[in-house]
């Protein structure tokens, strides 16, 4: 098997591990948020941020023993612009909201039957292919031209490199600090200590993000056929497997596509497993309204900040990289905004 192959059938494996868990456990981070926000409940979010120590750990782990090359990926760029990121992140977080849940979470609740989120996943679609290559695409890239910045340190590990430490040492310190740090939030809350299932689901969507690294940072690094260097991310796949399903001839298939698909069937699979495949759709024409327009926001938003809830706050930020950390910062300031406060996002009444 040629690695191109190989890497679209690990992809189709990542996913569908990705689907059972997300909907075995209900991973994710607007659940996350709105259970630790709102409802009192931190579990997922202490799920979510064991998730991210276990991918920066698992990552930096491949790359430090020379794996993979990190610095390969869109996330680690030396050149990028902080307001277009974290305006994407805004845009991203708080469409999450609205759509009640990100793309790939759209994914799973596809798998379960749920209509609704057969909308978001072709509006989302439909909202990120426009910015990257249609209607609304010259204008972010005049926007990026605009208020980009060239800097000379572009992850943690490099800015103690640039304070004098060994390149080594810089690794370790910053992976350190960090996973320890969200270890440490994650196991300080008892009722997630006592929840076998969300501390399960949390290192495997971690690993994931390391396979998906190794998979095509590794295994994928062929010097005739290589293929791009990345791992769990939603936006730009989702959007890649519309087209792909419109238009194949002449596309190839690559390892997001093969992701999103794996996904879907492996939650729809699981779901028929276990009996909770059911069809719902909406109540009311003002739901539809609400949901479609969170997924053009989450489209729009997560091509300006290169990626989502997933990634950005798993895979680009278990890269360390700075560019990362201020997408994932305005995700979570939009999440949050939806959630609580002036532009809370008001429950639908029931008709």
């Amino acid at each position: 098997m040629e690695s191109a192959q190989f890497v679209i059938l690990a992809g189709l494996v990542i996913g569908l591990v990705y689907g059972a868990v997300g909907l075995l456990s209900g991973f994710c981070l607007m659940s996350s948020m709105r259970g630790f926000l709102a409802e009192g409940d931190g579990r997922l979010v202490r799920s979510y941020a064991l998730a991210i120590a276990v991918a920066i750990a698992a990552s930096q782990f491949l790359a430090g023993n020379g794996m993979v090359d990190l610095g390969k990926s869109i996330y680690l760029q030396q050149s990028f612009s902080v307001p277009v990121l974290f305006l994407g992140g805004l845009l991203f977080g708080y469409g999450m909201v609205l759509s009640n849940g990100c793309g790939s979470r759209a994914l799973v609740l596809l798998g379960r039957g749920n209509l609704r989120s057969f909308v978001v996943v072709i509006v989302l679609a439909i909202a990120a292919q426009m910015t990257l290559k249609g209607l609304i695409a010259p204008a972010r890239i005049a926007l990026v031209q605009a208020s980009q910045t060239t800097v000379s340190v572009n992850s943690l590990p490099s800015v103690l490199v640039m304070l004098g430490l060994k390149e080594s040492l810089s690794r370790a310190l910053a992976v350190a600090a960090t996973v320890v740090a969200l270890m440490l939030f994650a196991f300080a809350h008892p009722a997630f200590r006592r929840s076998p299932g969300q501390i399960a689901a949390g290192v495997v969507v971690g690993l994931l993000v390391a396979g998906g690294w190794y998979v095509t940072g590794c295994l994928g690094a062929d010097d005739f056929n290589p293929v791009p260097v990345t791992s769990l991310t939603f936006i730009a796949p989702i959007a890649d497997s519309l087209q792909y399903a419109m238009l194949s001839t002449g596309l190839a298939l690559n390892f997001g596509i093969a992701t999103v698909a794996g996904v879907f069937a492996g939650s729809l699979v699981t779901a028929l497993a276990t009996g909770r495949f059911k069809l719902e759709g909406y109540s009311s024409p003002r739901q539809m309204l609400r949901s479609g327009s969170g997924a053009a926001l989450m489209g729009i938003g997560g091509v300006m900040a290169f990626g989502c809830s997933i990634g950005q706050g798993l895979t680009g930020v278990s890269t360390l990289a700075l560019a990362s950390f201020v997408a994932f910062a305005g995700i979570l300031l939009g999440t949050t905004a939806g959630l609580r406060g002036a532009l809370r996002v008001q429950p639908l009444a029931v008709a």
